[in-house]
């Protein structure tokens, strides 16, 4: 089992950089953020040398956006950048390419999900040469109405789409906060999961208790409520031996984009628990 980080935490600083300290700091992988350091898909393959070259595994490249764009022309527009940045990526033997599903306010569930697993399927069969995987960040996105973000809404869409190639990089963080135990959805979607993030939810309960508000924040794995060392147990005793890629959203350490050195060393520490966690 390999730890890496995803580079969106370090995305006001260059590539380059960043790989030179995910190599320094002894990471095994990283996870390269497309909006913050991937221009157009043609910078994807040379990028990804770069950082193999520095002996890093690149476990996955993301990219953000709303699939189902409520505005014809803006998500016909990302679904042909996805595409083009999905064939750079399988070209460039990358295993796996994260992006979110999204959702349209202006139709149902059902359509909304019928919408994003017609888009799957397509960028599925133009990859259908490579053993790529497509997956799904559970984040429920800016106003938490992101689909396919939970077990009900992963049964919904894998019925839809039964290609085990669609996936899920799995965020425990974004159950914490939903009261959903990830100990248990991990296990139902064992042979869905691609890549694990490393991050972790710490709740006030006193805020909770007075105002029934479900107050959280992201914090570094160790640092709140998951029992990092028996959910990557579980994780290897049902057959999962890839990244976990390390999303660093705690403010305790410069996040976001404060004190770089403060981030650095949120790195560091997690990278340092983690190891310890995976034993």
């Amino acid at each position: 089992m390999k730890v890496g980080f995803y580079t969106s935490t370090l995305g006001d600083r260059p590539i380059d950089e960043v790989i030179d300290f995910a190599a320094e700091a002894g990471f095994d992988a990283i996870e390269i953020d497309v909006r913050s350091h991937i221009p157009t898909p043609a910078d994807l393959a040379p990028i990804v040398g770069r950082a193999r070259a520095k002996g890093l595994t690149v476990s996955s490249v993301t990219f953000f956006g709303n699939q189902l764009d409520p505005d014809p022309k803006a998500r016909a527009e990302l679904h042909a950048l996805t595409k083009a940045f999905v064939r750079a990526a399988a070209d460039a033997n990358v295993p796996v390419f994260v992006l979110f599903p999204g959702y349209d306010p202006a139709v149902g569930e059902d359509e909304n999900y019928a919408g994003f697993a017609a888009f799957a399927k397509e960028v599925l069969a133009e990859t259908s040469d490579s053993p790529i995987r497509i997956v799904m960040e559970n984040w429920p996105g800016p106003d938490k109405k992101f689909i396919a973000v939970n077990p009900v809404g992963w049964r919904k869409l894998f019925a839809l789409v039964p290609d085990p190639r669609l996936g899920l990089e799995f965020d425990p963080s974004h159950l914490i906060w939903q009261d959903i135990d990830p100990m248990a959805a991990r296990r139902e979607f064992a042979s869905r999961i691609a890549i694990l993030h490393g991050k972790d939810t710490v709740l006030n309960r006193e805020i909770i208790e007075k105002h029934g508000n479900p107050w959280y924040r992201y914090v570094l794995p160790g640092r709140g409520l998951l029992d990092w060392k028996a959910f990557i147990a579980a994780a290897r005793a049902d057959g999962f031996d890839g990244v976990i890629a390390l999303e660093h959203e705690d403010s305790d350490f410069g996040w976001p984009k404060k004190d770089l050195e403060a981030r650095r060393e949120g790195h560091r520490v997690a990278l340092k628990t983690l190891r310890e966690a995976i034993g």
